[in-house]
């Protein structure tokens, strides 16, 4: 009778669950949520997508752990199962908000939301599962409120599930606590294993693997029957960056968080939130470049004036020293420096510092020649003689600067041009001194007329034992964010985590790299098709400072660097457009832009700021077309860009205005041009084109094309100024 009564418990039990399941649609109804209760009161949710498997049933939990810091201690219990619906509902939301800088001047936030209000009986806490849906995929997170039971937690893991529906095509890096600038790998789900040895860039200043099948996040991926599928989080706040791990028999990817020096993965107090887990979706490629989900899912700016916030372009002394070898040090004099104590005032300078006020001229006037807004400068401070590689806590004190760079003057003779320097903070890592020095770092930029700063983190991170995406780091990197707003700041932060589209929410992040940048052609290269998988992955939660507009592809012509970059002249252009950005390096020496001046032009002219964004084509790895129009004129720029394969593009002008007659110039690779051989073969074309007009441009390997199209003509009665370009070759 007893086991009777168990078992009828049990099927009444899994009755209720079943009953309890909730389906929320997208507003166009293409994707599908479920959410049920299976087994012992297990969270669990699948999605679909026109009827297909997008999402197979997957989990939903944290496990906690038992420490002495948590509210229960050492009988702290998971919430994992056991759990009980006590209420759902379901809502719809519709927006449209203005971002202060990015690919559209507005973005449409429209949502079918679903609320599943659990308790768990065993242990009398409550959570809260909240499901956003979009047209264009669907967000998830999990909700603390304040209550008795559940107070102070520790997070152990958290484990919400992805269960793929095949063994995809993934475009993938390894999932690293410390570093994501490796090459992106593609291969089938089911390959990660066997491939992730050597897709490992072991030689980076901070390597931290966890798996063999952990990846990172943005992941796109693309199924067998069609349909681009993009798992990635949004708003990840006070909280550990997302990897995933995955179990490569059953193809189900788990959340797998970055921990802390501890070992453990959150402290949490409650009333408390983790980011969304998104998953994007869509049979049409373009929709993973144009959506706004990631961003839509942050919350609005929290900073009340943006006036100060702005695109930037700029140039600097860095590709100097990444490309040519010079040095980010004053002196050799000194094997190490210590903080108020080493004395500069008698050391040699080494001769190839470029980091020196009257080479900072050099390019300030370069600057204000060809509108650029600023020039960055590294290297300017003392300490870099010993930065590297020593673990070392007082590495830099962000505001003395070395013997041969006059801040003040330097400053002055900047905003007499027009132009403004921008600041470099690299901290080695070391989080720790620098938020003990930010305040006066930030109160030297202030005093000097500094608005930006480019910050760095390289190597392992001090506190020692902690790794760069940890719940601490992120809270580092964003009170450097929030403190540098206080003083009308705009920060630009190397090697930090990927973005999760805070953006938003404090637009004066308005770059980060959190990938292979453009320095890695100065070592050795990165594949072609780097640049064409990048907006798919990385991009996905905001913009890169990638730093293109290398012109000079070719480094052995002004340097003894052997190395080339591996795209044409003109994929370099095409930068500018397809990897978005409101914050675009002109990175390639002076001189270099004096020899390609022609084709130097398109970089002066395309901004920054858009006010639409079309993506006319797309396929991960292979190649991206966009079309975006300027945000304060009628003007339109399109970018192309592909792999070592080439390309052939057919552009439909349908998106033009009517009532304009463009002067349309188009930079594209000559017939015989390719990435290795004959990078700087380009040929630059003049048409008058209007909407509806067709382009034909042939990409070479590697390459790719830049338009401009200045609206020039008002009314029909200048239509027989047009020269006819329909089915034209270029």
């Amino acid at each position: 009778m007893k086991r009777f009564n168990i078992a009828l418990m049990g099927l009444l039990m899994g009755m209720a669950n079943l009953a309890s399941a909730q389906t929320v649609t997208s507003p166009n109804g293409k994707i599908a949520v479920k959410f049920s209760l299976t087994g012992n009161g297990v969270p669990t949710y699948e999605m679909t997508y026109k009827g297909k498997e997008v999402v197979k049933p997957s989990h939903l939990g944290l496990e906690l752990a038992k420490d002495k810091h948590a509210s229960k201690g050492m009988d702290e219990t998971s919430l994992m199962d056991g759990f009980q619906t006590t209420s759902t509902k379901t809502t719809t939301f519709d927006e449209t908000w203005k971002p202060v800088w990015g690919e559209t001047s507005t973005i449409r936030n429209h949502y079918n939301e679903l609320e599943v209000d659990l308790n768990q009986p065993s242990s009398k806490r409550d959570i809260i599962i909240r499901f956003r849906v979009y047209d264009d995929g669907m967000g998830l997170r999990y909700e603390f409120p304040q209550q008795k039971e559940l107070n102070y937690f520790v997070i152990k893991e958290e484990h919400t599930q992805f269960a793929m529906a095949g063994d995809h095509t993934a475009w993938w890096l390894p999932g690293d606590y410390d570093t994501q600038e490796q090459e992106t790998q593609e291969s089938k789900l089911s390959e990660i294993r066997s491939r992730f040895h050597d897709a490992v860039n072991w030689s980076n200043s901070s390597v931290g693997v966890f798996s063999e099948t952990g990846v990172q996040t943005s992941l796109q991926m693309k199924s067998n029957d069609g349909l681009y599928i993009n798992i990635h989080e949004a708003a990840c706040e006070n909280y550990a960056t997302m990897h995933l791990n995955l179990d490569d028999k059953n193809m189900v990817f788990e959340s797998w968080l970055t921990p802390d020096a501890t070992g453990l993965k959150g402290f949490m107090q409650t009333p408390c939130t983790t980011p969304w887990r998104t998953v994007m979706v869509s049979d049409d490629a373009r929709d993973m470049l144009a959506s706004n989900l990631i961003l839509n899912l942050n919350e609005p700016c929290k900073i009340e004036d943006t006036s100060w916030i702005h695109p930037t372009k700029y140039c600097g002394v860095w590709w100097e020293m990444i490309a040519g070898g010079k040095s980010w040090a004053y002196t050799d004099d000194f094997n190490s420096v210590k903080l108020g104590q080493t004395d500069y005032a008698h050391a040699k300078p080494n001769g190839h510092h470029p980091a020196n006020t009257a080479n900072v001229k050099k390019y300030i006037d370069f600057a204000a020649a060809n509108g650029l807004d600023q020039v960055l400068v590294e290297g300017w401070n003392i300490g870099w003689e010993d930065w590297f590689g020593h673990w070392k806590q007082d590495v830099f004190d962000f505001v003395t600067p070395y013997p041969d760079f006059d801040i003040k003057a330097l400053n002055e003779y900047a905003h007499s041009k027009g132009v403004k320097l921008m600041m470099h903070h690299e901290t080695s890592s070391s989080a720790l001194n620098y938020e003990r020095h930010l305040e006066d770092a930030l109160n030297l930029m202030n005093k000097y007329g500094y608005d930006a700063v480019k910050t760095g983190y390289v190597g392992d991170i001090i506190p020692r034992g902690d790794h760069h995406y940890s719940q601490s780091m992120n809270n580092h990197y964003m009170h450097v964010i929030k403190e540098a707003a206080k003083h009308h700041i705009m920060v630009n932060a190397h090697e930090a985590t990927r973005p999760t589209g805070l953006c938003r929410t404090y637009p004066n992040m308005v770059g980060n790299e959190s990938a292979r940048g453009t320095e890695y052609e100065a070592f050795g290269g990165s594949d072609p098709n780097h640049t064409v998988i990048l907006p798919f992955t990385r991009l996905q939660g905001g913009p890169m400072d990638y730093t293109p507009g290398i012109l000079e592809t070719q480094l052995k012509t002004w340097s003894n660097n052997q190395n080339y970059v591996h795209t044409t002249l003109v994929g370099q252009l095409a930068l500018y457009l397809t990897m978005y950005s409101p914050l675009q390096m002109v990175a390639d020496l002076p001189e270099n832009y004096k020899k390609y001046n022609d084709a130097f032009q398109f970089i002066k002219d395309v901004p920054c700021n858009w006010s639409r964004s079309i993506y006319l084509e797309a396929e991960p790895a292979d190649y991206i077309t966009v079309a975006r129009q300027d945000k304060n004129s009628n003007d339109w720029y399109i970018g192309g860009k592909c792999d070592e394969n080439g390309h052939k593009s057919v552009l439909k002008l349908d998106f033009l205005d009517k009532d304009y007659i463009y002067d349309c110039t188009i930079y594209a690779d000559a017939k015989n041009a390719d990435y290795k051989n004959n990078p700087k073969a380009y040929k630059i074309t003049h048409r008058k084109v209007k909407k509806g007009d067709v382009l034909k441009l042939t990409m070479a390997p590697g390459g790719g094309f830049a338009i401009s199209l200045e609206a020039r003509w008002n009314g029909e009665e200048h239509a027989e100024q047009l020269t006819k370009v329909n089915n034209t070759d270029f």
